[in-house]
């Protein structure tokens, strides 16, 4: 399973790098389209494997518990994760606009923390749902305990997440002197012009 784990996570990164090197670099925009669809085919293909190998009678243990955080996080990040890449890809070879920077202070920098948690949750959540699907489909319960020791150190990460995501909201970061948001050196520089 750890094998499987690791050629699925090589192979979302090879098929992506693959569709934006059509997109960018060889302008072959619908073999890049098909190459971009077919990323999250790799998860449905690290879940058929994890399924058969748990219903053909393999002992659940640690990497199929893994499996399910990889497919959680995959579900919830996957897109965002492609977009990120499209973005510098864009920017880098096809002359695309900068890729916004996360702010770094103040409200905005405390809502895109507190946003960065629900996605952490989202992906704890989808891995909850995965092995749930996993213990169905075994149908012994005791056979598949095993798989769910992943989900309590995650679970203690994601409780830290939001107690350092939430403590932004009450005290937000202050801007380090000099390092004003470009908005508000723009808008600055405009108000000096003017």
């Amino acid at each position: 399973m750890i094998a499987a784990i690791i050629a699925c996570e090589v192979g979302f990164w090879v098929l992506l790098a693959a569709g934006l090197a059509a997109r960018y670099l060889f302008r072959r925009r619908r073999l890049s389209t098909a190459l971009l669809w077919s990323v999250p085919l790799v998860d449905v293909l690290l879940l058929a494997i994890a399924v058969a190998d748990l219903r053909g009678g393999g002992e659940a243990h640690l990497a199929h518990g893994l499996s399910a955080v990889y497919l959680g996080v995959s579900v919830v990040l996957g897109h965002r994760m492609i977009r990120w890449a499209d973005r510098h890809a864009s920017h880098r070879f096809a002359g695309g606009p900068p890729p916004p920077r996360p702010p770094r202070a103040g409200r905005a920098h405390a809502a895109h923390v507190r946003r960065q948690w629900l996605e952490h949750f989202g992906s704890y959540a989808a891995a909850a749902a995965i092995l749930g699907v996993f213990t169905l489909l075994v149908g012994d319960l005791e056979r598949t305990l095993p798989l769910w020791s992943v989900m309590r150190p995650w679970g203690v990460a994601v409780v830290i997440d939001f107690i350092i995501s939430i403590s932004y909201t009450f005290s937000p970061r202050r801007e380090a002197p000099g390092e004003a948001e470009p908005d508000s050196r723009i808008a600055a520089r405009r108000s000096v012009d003017v």
